[in-house]
């Protein structure tokens, strides 16, 4: 899945002769946490955190009064406090690529920058749905989780199986992570199905391989 396809386009910006104080409103309107700082031609210059803003505000243990506070904070501009260390993304890389960068710089998005331009943006919230999509969770039905041999064929093996029993595959995912040496973690979501039919699906999973849990999903309560 490439960033293009999710990232949001036309992203809230500032100039960096923006105030603090404007900043700062503008985050709070648009419950964002990051804003990229753009010149006039769109070219991304720098990005301003709520961080930034709360450490270039005045302590609470101040001896200014509010009117000195307002004009402090009216006087002083975004690229005074503004990191200049930009990271970016393009819109042709994948979401993946986009999520490792925000995991390993401990960021919530990342500009999407094309010719040194910006045009959109990445957060946390697109990359969570890009993780609902893949996995299938808004289309219910049970997963099923397996530890199997690192082998060709062996979730072949175990989609037969499903499908003699009239199941339906919503999603296939593969992780190496946390596994014993020669095997891999594998969880099938399926579609709902008749209870009947379901439990005699588990029943022969659970003989014929190392499953390891079961869950339905149960998304009404949330």
């Amino acid at each position: 899945m490439l960033v293009k396809d999710w990232m949001t386009t036309d992203p809230i910006t500032v100039s960096p002769d923006t105030s603090v104080m404007k900043a700062s409103q503008i985050m709070k309107e648009n419950n964002v946490r990051r804003l990229p700082v753009t010149d006039e031609e769109g070219h991304v210059i720098g990005i301003v955190s709520d961080r930034d803003l709360k450490e270039a505000s005045p302590s609470k243990a101040t001896t200014l009064d509010v009117h000195e506070l307002y004009y402090l904070l009216s006087e002083l501009k975004v690229k005074d406090i503004m990191s200049r260390k930009v990271i970016t993304i393009k819109p042709d890389d994948t979401v993946e690529k986009a999520a490792v960068i925000m995991l390993e710089n401990k960021v919530t998005g990342l500009p999407v920058v094309e010719d040194g331009v910006i045009v959109g943006i990445l957060s946390q919230g697109d990359v969570f749905r890009v993780l609902t999509t893949i996995t299938g969770i808004y289309r219910g039905g049970t997963l099923f989780a397996f530890s199997l041999e690192d082998r060709p064929g062996s979730i072949k093996e175990v989609a037969d199986v499903i499908r003699k029993h009239g199941g339906s595959m919503v999603s296939i995912l593969t992780s190496y992570d946390m596994c014993e040496e020669g095997t891999r973690h594998v969880s099938i979501r399926v579609a709902d199905m008749p209870e009947d039919r379901l439990k005699a699906l588990q029943a022969e999973l659970e003989r014929e391989f190392t499953l390891l849990h079961v869950v339905h999903d149960e998304l009404s309560d949330i």
